[in-house]
Formats: C-alpha cells, structure tokens, sequence
C-alpha cells in the first residue's frame, strides 16, 4: 500500500485524495494553513463510500515526508514554500499551470525557455520530478476514471526525467482509472499546458498522442 503525500489541499489535490483512498492508497494531505483547518475536509474523504485507504491531515512537511509518492498542487507562486529535505529521493508528481494573473509574471516561462515542472524540479533538485494531471479538471479524476482495459478508456500525459519514476507515476494513474501517454522529458510538458489540444479535452490514449503532437509553442500560436 502506498502513502500519497498531498501539498495543496484545494480541488485538485482534494479530487487525488478521493481517488486515491478508493483506489486503497493511504493519504496524508496538507494546505498553507496548517492541518487543525483541514479536519471538515478529513472528515468529509472519510465518509465517502468506496473508501478503502486512511487519510489524515499534516503539514506540508509532514504530508512531504510520510509520502511514497508526493503531489504538490499549489500555485506556481507558492512552490518556494515546498519543503525540500522531506522530499529529497522521492518521485514528485507536479500539477501545475501557469497563470500570470495568478501567479505573476515569471520570465522564463514568458519566454518559454522552461517549463512549470522544470522550477519545480530546480526547486527539487533530489526529487524525481512527474508532470501529471495539469489537463484534467478536478471532478473528472473520480468523475471519468475508467477500468484498465475499458475501450476509449481516458488516457492522461506524463513527462519527466527519470524513467523509473515514471513507471511509479503511471502505475498510480492506472490504479485510479486511466491510460497514460509518455510525452519524454520534463521540458516536453510544455504539450499539455494550458491553450493545447490536449488541455482538459477527454481523451483516449491515441487521441492524446494526436493532440500533444500537434501542440505548438505560444510564441507560434
């Protein structure tokens, strides 16, 4: 059984919570105000039928280092904050997009010479940084999850540097209901950010692999 650690408590990393607790995961989940304003949330992953994992509230790094595999779902603003020892040698599933309006201008990702996976990674410099579920909108995690082998079955893209850390990504994903498409190394996230054929349609596994190859770069747009 594998712990989820969660860094961001808000719909996404809320709607992995709930997947992963169906799926027999346990979960440690934590937000920026600390785990005593989580306990409604607790309560609520708690009661839902289906559950199968245990879930409980921590800090950020305490989520960080009770976690087997980690998700950090913040704001792009916010990653500074992400607790770095706690998280050192392990695989780091990224969620984020990035929103000037939101999260302010950030140079390199105006000029597209990185990606957000990339500073979470610079940021992380001993974790195994996964880009994942940055296209999909949070009811549709336990909304469009699937059984393997289900035809048309969604499919949802990964990107990252280190294969083995993949593997353990897709495993997951797999295990909560969806195929995967392997976009390469973390600077090919760019394929699935926001504006790109592949962001937030449903998709199948050939159907994604079509989108991601016809994204383009903003600055070609």
């Amino acid at each position: 059984m594998t712990t989820l650690g969660i860094i961001g408590a808000g719909h996404i990393g809320t709607a992995l919570a709930q997947a992963a607790l169906a799926a027999g995961h346990d979960v440690v989940i934590s937000n920026s105000r600390g785990p005593e304003t989580l306990t409604e949330l607790v309560s609520a992953l708690e009661a839902r039928p289906g559950r199968r994992g245990q879930v409980r509230a921590d800090t950020a790094a305490g989520a960080a280092a009770a976690a087997d595999l980690a998700v950090v779902t913040i704001p792009l603003k916010a990653v500074p904050h992400v607790p770095v020892e706690p998280l050192a040698g392990k695989v780091v599933i990224d969620t984020n997009n990035y929103y000037p309006q939101r999260d302010g201008q950030v140079a390199e990702l105006d000029d597209e010479s990185t990606t957000t996976a990339e500073l979470l990674q610079a940021h992380l410099p001993t974790s195994r940084v996964v880009k994942a579920f940055n296209h999909i909108g949070a009811a549709d995690i336990t909304g469009d999850a699937t059984p393997a082998g289900t035809p048309h079955r969604r499919a949802l893209a990964v990107a990252g540097d280190d294969a083995a850390a993949k593997e353990q990504v897709v495993a997951f994903i797999d295990a909560i209901g969806f195929d995967t498409v392997d976009l390469g190394p973390l600077a090919e996230g760019w394929r699935i950010q926001r504006d790109t054929p592949g962001y937030g349609a449903r998709l199948d596994a050939e159907g994604l692999r079509a989108a991601t190859a016809a994204a383009k770069r903003y600055r070609d747009m």
